[in-house]
C-alpha cells in the first residue's frame, strides 16, 4: 500500500556555486510521513514518486532539521519542463511505498 501526499508548495533556492531549489512539505505531512516510516535511508531521506504537473520522476525528501520538515528537491529539468521559476507554488503529489 502507498501513501499519498498533496500539498501546494513555493519552490525556492538554496544558494551556492551550484544552487539547488526544493518545495518544503507542509509540517504536518512531513509528521505524517515520520509516523509512517520510522527507519529512513541514509540523511534520513526518503525515497518518493513525484508529480507536479504532468511531469512524473522519483527521488527523495530529506529532513531539513532548520525548517523541521522535508524538503523535495527540484531538478531542472523538471522547473523547465513545468515553467517553475522560484517563488512559484507548484501543485505536488507524492507517492511513498510503506511496503
Amino acid at each position: 500500500m502507498d501513501m499519498i501526499v498533496r500539498f501546494s508548495g513555493t519552490l525556492w533556492e538554496y544558494p551556492g556555486d551550484a544552487p539547488w531549489y526544493f518545495i518544503t512539505l507542509p509540517i504536518e505531512d512531513s509528521d505524517d510521513i515520520l509516523d509512517a516510516i520510522p527507519e529512513r535511508r541514509g540523511f534520513g531521506s526518503v525515497r518518493v514518486s513525484v508529480a507536479i504537473g504532468a511531469s512524473r520522476w522519483q527521488t527523495s525528501v530529506f529532513p531539513d532539521k532548520a525548517l523541521g520538515s522535508f524538503v523535495l528537491p527540484v531538478k531542472r529539468e523538471i522547473r523547465e519542463r513545468e515553467g517553475l521559476s522560484p517563488g512559484d507554488a507548484a501543485d505536488v503529489e507524492l507517492r511513498i511505498g510503506l511496503e
